[in-house]
């Protein structure tokens, strides 16, 4: 039906009754629909925010208030670094499914985005808390160290962005595995010093230029099982089972150890694949 303007006199016709939800489901742009690897990084970023909210009501709140629950603090602890390991295994799987599935178009946005939360905030708020509720600590240097390793995660998000690489290689340590270790070094419960120092080491690593194997393979199924066995220590931890203290801090100097050592390969392998171009080229010198 048409109907008249009084004023204008002008025929208008009324707009067309909405399409249904099937239609609009259709005509959705492909830009705007989630993938199954979609989900999995929203699973991600969930993770990396519950980790935040658990340090800051079972770690930060109880300290501010004067509770003397350190039972609390440390279940709650254990549940924070439980979900970032829950992140880690979203961001492995999601990669794994992008690959043998499909990718929405806005799919390595989102990874990226959510790998900020879970292993960029996330673990400097860890740090940032550690610096207020640990006795030796200083709250602000240790926030500067937080800050330092955001920026870090930040720094290297983007470079992933831009800058093309070969084939099953990181350039710099890669963000999960970064976190991961910045939290063992805290979970160590060190030295103020050793522990700032080794935190820096850490943000360093994810900005370099040292190379790290992409897990793909045997390697994820090695990275699944280390995180599925770091949270059984974890678990152990937070119930006080018998043995559970020096448990988790070997799984943590392991972890430690990991990030120090796969550099020192990485360097060892540059070093001899150099030397090895040097020799060839001499031969080739040679008459």
């Amino acid at each position: 039906m048409t109907v008249i303007d009084p004023d204008t006199q002008a025929g208008w016709v009324p707009e067309a009754e909405e399409k249904s939800d099937t239609d609009s489901a259709e005509d959705m742009p492909l830009s705007m629909r989630l993938s199954i690897a979609d989900t999995l990084t929203l699973g991600n970023a969930t993770c990396g925010f519950m980790a935040v909210y658990f340090t800051t009501t079972g770690i930060l709140i109880p300290h501010l208030t004067g509770s003397e629950e350190t039972g609390m603090a440390r279940h709650s602890a254990a549940t924070a670094v439980i979900l970032m390991l829950m992140a880690a295994i979203f961001d492995l799987f999601d990669g794994l499914v992008a690959r043998k599935l499909r990718s929405s178009p806005m799919g390595a946005e989102l990874d990226n985005l959510s790998d900020l939360i879970s292993f960029g905030l996330a673990p400097a708020y860890f740090v940032l808390v550690y610096g207020m509720v640990a006795d030796d600590a200083h709250q602000r240097v240790s926030a500067l160290a937080a800050i330092v390793v955001l920026l870090a995660v930040v720094l290297r998000l983007a470079r992933f962005s831009c800058v093309t690489l070969k084939d099953g290689m990181f350039q710099g340590m890669p963000s999960p595995f970064g976190a991961l270790t910045v939290v063992s070094i805290v979970l160590l419960e060190l030295p103020f010093v050793p522990t700032l120092l080794a935190i820096i080491g850490v943000a360093w690593l994810m900005v370099s230029r040292v190379e790290y194997p992409k897990p793909r393979g045997i390697l994820a199924v090695a990275m699944l099982s280390w995180i599925v066995g770091a949270m059984g220590l974890l678990a152990a931890w937070a119930f006080d089972a018998p043995g559970g203290q020096l448990l988790l801090q070997t799984g943590c100097a392991l972890q430690v150890v990991l990030g120090a050592v796969i550099p020192l390969f990485a360097t060892a392998r540059r070093v001899n694949t150099f030397r090895d171009n040097r020799r060839e080229a001499r031969a080739a010198q040679l008459p």
